[in-house]
């Protein structure tokens, strides 16, 4: 899903001829169904059911892979790539953050987590190197097809090694009531929309805007795509660090949303390319901080019993802002003509809006606690 700039500017604008914003539907549908799909399969691996979920989501993300692959018209890449690839991510993203966390300790998972958050920016650096190694030498349908033996490869690996901790199975509620009667979730959950409303748009737009406005080559605007994931990686280990050892994830995703506004803000100066190497790396350190820390951030407002509920309430939330958030970024490109001016101050705006809302929640929590 980081990586979906590969996509969004050369093969389906350029060479099939979608708009922007129809294209980053696409996208954002596949980090729709991660967040939704998401809760569904966290209940099913209450119910003991995670090798079901495993071995339904691997199959569905190759099978969107090699579908996508043969697909040439809109819809049936947003059926291969969208939904299915889509449906695959939910059946693992929830279950793989909650067996993970049955393996630590309430106040201890804030690391671990970010540890299995930089699988996502290590895909995100993975499948854009293949594609600027092969997508112009051997075209579209077969660097497509080489990622999905990829992703079958690493399914061959991790279904057998992902093990379950045996524990005692309770029903939970879909939804926590007495949740929306606490100011400081109710202003956690506002925040964490603004947040995600806006943080994805530079990941879709980040190769489109080094080739249009920058007039960088393929080979240069694959690297930013690489570089703006592969900066995600100490960007999701250290903040999961600082919040486990020092700060705790409230208090550390807090300065790390405002801080990821102020830079979409800063987008605007740039103006050369050694510039937006260092903007990039920059951004994609402090935005993929806040990727990894939003659900742990949630055990702040959350007790060991409500705690996989209240998650998946703020998931459910979070996926309707990913799911918006690029193509109205898409869609202000291109009412301006091509430029990114509106994009970047509405990505910005709600970004800070966002952290201002969490920085709310953190304080109403403690003068509730006082």
């Amino acid at each position: 899903m980081l990586s979906f700039g590969i996509f969004q500017r050369w093969i389906y604008t350029k060479t099939l001829g979608f708009q922007p914003s129809a294209v980053s539907w696409i996208g954002t549908t596949q980090l729709f169904l991660n967040f939704t799909v998401g809760v569904f399969s966290g209940r099913m691996m209450d119910a003991g059911l995670y090798k079901y979920t495993l071995i339904t989501g691997l199959s569905l993300q190759i099978i969107g892979a090699f579908t996508t692959s043969i697909s040439t018209k809109y819809y049936q890449l947003f059926l291969a790539q969208g939904i299915c690839n889509g449906l695959g991510n939910g059946f693992l993203f929830c279950p793989a953050v909650a067996l993970i966390s049955t393996y630590f300790p309430p106040g201890k998972r804030a690391l671990p987590l970010s540890v299995v958050a930089c699988g996502g920016a290590t895909g995100g650096m993975v499948f854009p190197a293949i594609a600027q190694s092969l997508l112009y030498r051997i075209g579209f349908s077969r660097t497509v097809r080489i990622m999905g033996f990829v992703m079958l490869t690493v399914a061959l690996v991790v279904f057998p090694l992902s093990r379950p901790r045996p524990q005692t199975r309770t029903i939970q509620p879909w939804i926590d009531k007495t949740a929306f009667k606490e100011p400081p979730y109710i202003f956690f959950c506002i925040g964490i929309f603004f947040s995600f409303w806006g943080i994805f748009f530079a990941y879709y737009y980040v190769r489109p805007y080094g080739q249009e406005i920058l007039h960088t080559t393929n080979s240069t605007s694959f690297t930013l795509l690489l570089m703006i994931n592969a900066f995600g990686i100490p960007g999701r280990f250290i903040p999961g660090l600082l919040a486990d050892r020092y700060f705790g994830p409230l208090n550390v995703i807090i300065p790390f949303m405002a801080i990821t506004g102020i830079l979409l803000y800063c987008w605007i100066a740039i103006t050369s390319i050694a510039s937006f190497y260092v903007w990039v790396a920059a951004y994609g350190f402090f935005a993929g901080g806040c990727q990894s820390l939003f659900q742990a951030s949630v055990s702040s407002f959350a007790t060991p019993a409500n705690a996989g509920v209240r998650i998946g309430m703020v998931c459910t939330i979070v996926s309707f802002a990913c799911l918006s958030g690029p193509p109205i970024g898409g869609k202000l490109v291109e009412n301006a003509g091509d430029m990114y001016l509106q994009a970047q101050i509405f990505g910005a705006t709600v970004l800070v809006i966002g952290a201002g809302f969490l920085l709310t929640a953190r304080l109403t929590q403690r003068k509730e606690m006082s």
